[in-house]
């Protein structure tokens, strides 16, 4: 039976960029394991000691250095210097090891050499210079039902998946959990997809016909069917370019934690607004809800204050002060509306470079 026009479009397209999508695989030294696991748990809750899971250590993946594979996730070359760029929550752990498996079957021990504070985004480097790379569409003009292709490695262990889908939706956000503490981040601006996205996929490109990625494959929401997520690939050609020029990704640093408000949250704590964002810490031991040193606390911003506008833009729920903040650069200067006591008035903040706390 002869193809379609639209089949050989899907066929091109794929025969284009699996040869730059990799498998990352995410290993550790068995002697890490046990001290990080001093004891296991059964069904039951009851604790089950390392003596008694030897079988499962003995059935476990070994990679050629001796280390356990313990998970993966996909990835995809985006520049001929041995650039891979990946999803954050695939490589988050501080005390593993990241390999790179190529569409031929080649390994690559793997470095991180950076991870987006904000975005759901890593890069990485391989010590190979001859990978072809996915070329970018950083401003596409997506719309809904445009044709696109997911590909990564499905599961974990299905290399070279590939799955057709079209876009489903724009703009989306959602919250999810990216990183092995179990923390969630507010991942905006995101491409819905009826495209398959399974675990093991994250990392890998969403393109469209003409063989350019578009977005990063990162979520899909448990429970539902043909909805995942993927990250703008306008967002990671900035850390790219962050990466190449200074070495590390440059984030804009504020220093301020804060819930976002609306009707329901100003009725049930009785405050006196509905929209902004207000600051205050997270009530974990140890937690400041504006970080000593930062921006925000030298320029005098105090927990329970109220933050309404950003450089006269009203903050609201659908369009929070993270989300505007985004697009900021480090040393910008900007202007916070800030309401405090029954007052408002303004603050000038020069924004830093991201710092880990």
């Amino acid at each position: 039976m002869a193809t379609t026009s639209f089949e050989t479009k899907i066929i091109n397209t794929i025969k284009k960029v699996l040869p730059s999508v990799v498998s990352v695989v995410v290993s550790k030294e068995l002697e890490t394991i046990k001290s990080e696991n001093p004891y296991y748990t059964n069904l039951f809750g009851a604790p089950v000691f390392q003596e008694d899971v030897q079988k499962d250590i003995d059935n476990a993946v070994y990679d050629e250095k001796g280390r356990i594979e313990i998970g993966g996730g996909s990835g995809f070359v985006v520049d001929e210097s041995g650039l891979i760029l990946t999803n954050k929550h695939v490589v988050m752990d501080p005390n593993a090891a990241y390999s790179v498996v190529d569409s031929m079957g080649n390994k690559y021990e793997a470095t991180v050499l950076g991870r987006d504070p904000i975005n759901d985004i890593a890069i990485l480097k391989i010590n190979c210079l001859n990978l072809p790379a996915v070329s970018f569409d950083a401003s596409p003009d997506l719309k809904l039902g445009e044709s696109v292709v997911a590909v990564g490695n499905a599961l974990g262990q299905f290399q070279n998946s590939v799955s057709i889908g079209i876009v489903s939706g724009l703009s989306r956000f959602i919250t999810a959990i990216t990183d092995i503490s179990g923390h969630q981040e507010r991942l905006r601006g995101l491409i819905q997809t009826d495209a398959a996205i399974n675990p093991g996929n994250s990392g890998g490109p969403l393109v469209n016909l003409a063989g350019k990625a578009i977005g990063i494959n990162s979520a899909i929401v448990f429970g539902a069917q043909n909805i995942g997520f993927a990250i703008p690939i306008s967002q990671a050609k900035k850390d790219i370019e962050s990466i190449k020029k200074f070495g590390r990704i440059r984030r804009p640093f504020l220093g301020v934690r804060y819930l976002v408000l609306n009707k329901k949250i100003k009725e049930r704590f009785h405050l006196a607004l509905e929209d902004g964002v207000l600051v205050v810490n997270e009530g974990v031991p140890g937690d400041f809800a504006v970080i000593p040193g930062s921006p925000a606390d030298r320029a005098c911003i105090k927990e329970f204050d109220i933050i309404t506008h950003y450089n006269k833009e009203k903050i609201t729920e659908k369009r929070t002060l993270e989300d505007i903040m985004c697009d900021r650069e480090v040393g910008d200067e900007i202007t916070l509306t800030v309401y405090r006591d029954g007052t408002l008035f303004d603050k000038i903040i020069t924004l830093k470079e991201f710092q880990k706390v």
